[in-house]
C-alpha cells in the first residue's frame, strides 16, 4: 500500500522539475528573509537567479548545526514569530540546544510524511502503536505520534519509561507496533521475560524504529524476539524530524520523500559531489518549510544512495541504512572504526546479547580500545574454559575487522545500564 502514489510513485524527470521549481523559490526565500544565507551566499558567489539546474545546489553553501547555535534561537527563522505554531529543540549535549520551528503548514506536511512512512512500514488504520518515545522538545514522539494519527491508527503515547508499565500497557491495549529506539525495544523484551512474559506473545507485529544506528543483525535479533516486521525511519530535527525517509516492507533502503527534500551525496573531507552508488555523506535541502528551511545541510551521516525503482512501486530514491557518523567515528591508533562495525561482530557470534559498551582510552601515548558485552542466560554457565574461548575468538574476529587489537570483557546478563532513550554506546575518555 502507498500514502501518496502521485508522489511516491512519480516519474522522476517530472520529480526533478518539481523539485528544481521548489529548490529556486527557497532559495529566493532564503536570500530575501535570512540574513545568514544572504552573506553565505553572496560570500559564495551566488544569487537566486544562478539556480538554474538541480546540479546548481553544489553552488550554495553547506549549513551545519554550528550556524543553529550561532543563531539560537531564532537567527534562521524565515517568517515572523507570530506565524510559528510550534517550536521544537535537539537535545544537544554540549551549549545550548538547536532550536526549530514549524507554521501550520510545516505540521500538516510533517503529518503528511509521517503518513507515508508508517504506511511503508505496514501500518494500517486497524493498528494500536505504542509510541516509547519521550514526548518535549525531541521531535520524535510528537512527529510519529501525529502521522499516525493521519493514518488512522489508534495511538497510545506511552512516552519513555517505567518499563514495567509499557508491557502492561501492550497486553492491556492489545497493541500491534511499537515505536521508539531499537535499544529501548530489546530492552521492553528483556523486562518483559523477567516478568515471565515471551515477547513473541504480545501481539506486536510491526516496529517503527530510528533515532539511533542499528545493524541488520539488530533488525533480525528484535524480529525473532518480537516475531515483529521491523522497520528503520530516518529525520533529523534540523531538517523536520522523522518523516525525511523510511523502509517499505522490503526493508532495501530508506525511501526518501524527494518531493520535500533534495539530497545529495558529498565526500566528507573535501565536500565534492559524489554520485549514485558512492558512500558518502548525507546532505539535505529542505523544498517546502515555511518556518526554518535549510541549504544543504550536512547531517554527518554515512550512506549510499539508489535512485532505482523498488519492488514496492515507489520510484522515490532510496538511501541505505545509516552505517556511521563522520562526527562518531573513532581513529584508534590511526584507524578509523565505526561502533557498527564492532557490533556486527558482536551479533554474529552465539553466546552473546545485543548489549555492549566500547570503551575507548590512553595507556602512556597508545590508544587502548575495549569492547564490554554481556552473555545470554544461556552462555552464562560459569565455565571459565568456555568463558576463555569465546573471549578469544571474538577478539579475533574483531581484530579481522578492524586491524586491530582489542581488550574484551564478558559480562554477566543484565549487567550494562539500559537506556530508556538513545543509548550511549562509547565511551572515549582519552
Amino acid at each position: 500500500m502507498i500514502w501518496d502514489p502521485k508522489h511516491e510513485s512519480m516519474d522522476r524527470e517530472e520529480l526533478r522539475s518539481l523539485q528544481l521549481d521548489r529548490l529556486k523559490k527557497t532559495v529566493t526565500l532564503l536570500y530575501q528573509r535570512v540574513p545568514y544565507y544572504q552573506k553565505a551566499m553572496d560570500e559564495a558567489g551566488v544569487r537566486p537567479e544562478d539556480i538554474h539546474s538541480l546540479g546548481d545546489v553544489s553552488r550554495l553553501p553547506f549549513t551545519d548545526k554550528t550556524a543553529l547555535r550561532d543563531n539560537y534561537p531564532y537567527g534562521l527563522f524565515a517568517v515572523p514569530k507570530k506565524e510559528i505554531n510550534r517550536l521544537h529543540a535537539s537535545s544537544g549535549t554540549t551549549g545550548k540546544p538547536t532550536v526549530v520551528g514549524y507554521t501550520k503548514q510545516d505540521l500538516e506536511t510533517w503529518a503528511e510524511l509521517v503518513a507515508r512512512v508508517a504506511t511503508m512500514a505496514g501500518v494500517t488504520d486497524e493498528d494500536v502503536v505504542q509510541i516509547t518515545f519521550g514526548y518535549g522538545l525531541f521531535t520524535g514522539a510528537f512527529g510519529l505520534h501525529y502521522g499516525l494519527e493521519k493514518v488512522g491508527a489508534t495511538i497510545v503515547p506511552a512516552s519513555v519509561g517505567n518499563t514495567g508499565r509499557q508491557i502492561m500497557l501492550m497486553q492491556d491495549f492489545g497493541a500491534t507496533a511499537l515505536v521508539g529506539t531499537p535499544s529501548y525495544a530489546l530492552h521492553l523484551a528483556d523486562t518483559a521475560r523477567a516478568m515471565e512474559i515471551d515477547p513473541a506473545d504480545l501481539g506486536i507485529r510491526r516496529g517503527l524504529f530510528g533515532a539511533e544506528a542499528w545493524t541488520e543483525n539488530m533488525r533480525a535479533e528484535m524480529e525473532r524476539t518480537w516475531n515483529m516486521k521491523a522497520t528503520d525511519n530516518y529525520g533529523l530535527s534540523e531538517v523536520m524530524g522523522p518523516g525525511v525517509s523510511g523502509e517499505c516492507t522490503h526493508a532495501a533502503g530508506l525511501h526518501i520523500n524527494e518531493d520535500h527534500f533534495l539530497v545529495e551525496i558529498i565526500n566528507p573531507v573535501t565536500g565534492e559531489p559524489l554520485g549514485p552508488g558512492q558512500e558518502g555523506e548525507l546532505v539535505i535541502t529542505t523544498l517546502t518549510k515555511e518556518a526554518i528551511p535549510i541549504l544543504r545541510y550536512r547531517t554527518r551521516d554515512i550512506t549510499v544512495i539508489n535512485e532505482d525503482k523498488c519492488a514496492c512501486g515507489r520510484t522515490t530514491a532510496r538511501m541505505r541504512k545509516v552505517c556511521g557518523r563522520t562526527d562518531d567515528m573513532l581513529i584508534i591508533s590511526g584507524v578509523n572504526v565505526f561502533p557498527s562495525q564492532i557490533e556486527t561482530v558482536l551479533m554474529n557470534i552465539a553466546g552473546l546479547s545485543p548489549h555492549y559498551q566500547i570503551l575507548v582510552s590512553k595507556k602512556g601515548y597508545l590508544d587502548v580500545l575495549e569492547v564490554q558485552v554481556e552473555l545470554t542466560d544461556e552462555m552464562f554457565t560459569g565455565s571459565f574454559r568456555d568463558l576463555e574461548a569465546l573471549e578469544v575468538m571474538l577478539r579475533q574476529k574483531i581484530f579481522s575487522v578492524l586491524s586491530l587489537n582489542c581488550r574484551v570483557r564478558l559480562l554477566e546478563p543484565r549487567s550494562l545500564a539500559r537506556s530508556e532513550g538513545k543509548i550511549k554506546r562509547v565511551i572515549d575518555s582519552r
